[in-house]
């Protein structure tokens, strides 16, 4: 009979070190209005996913997607509080 033995030990042995860094943290940070917005657009996407779109939802998709792309062009431009970007 061979004995079962569990490799938690192993799994979480370097748990501390697999932690984001600071930077990697605040990256996310920075892009959270991106994440925001495209969850918006997803979530107006998926409304319509079943049915029809009325006036209303193609209004909404539309200005979820402007809402995308000023979230990535703030972004790339850096407006975000960084400095540096291209105006």
């Amino acid at each position: 009979m061979e004995h079962i033995v569990t490799v938690q030990d192993a799994v979480t042995a370097f748990a501390d070190f697999m932690e984001p860094t600071d930077a990697e943290l605040d990256a996310i940070e920075r892009e959270m209005p991106v994440i925001r917005a495209e969850m918006e657009l997803l979530d107006a996407q998926i409304i319509v996913i079943d049915r029809t779109p009325c006036e209303l939802d193609k209004r909404r998709i539309r200005r979820a997607r402007r809402r995308v792309l000023a979230a990535h062009r703030d972004h790339v431009n850096g407006a975000n509080g960084q400095t540096g970007g291209a105006a």
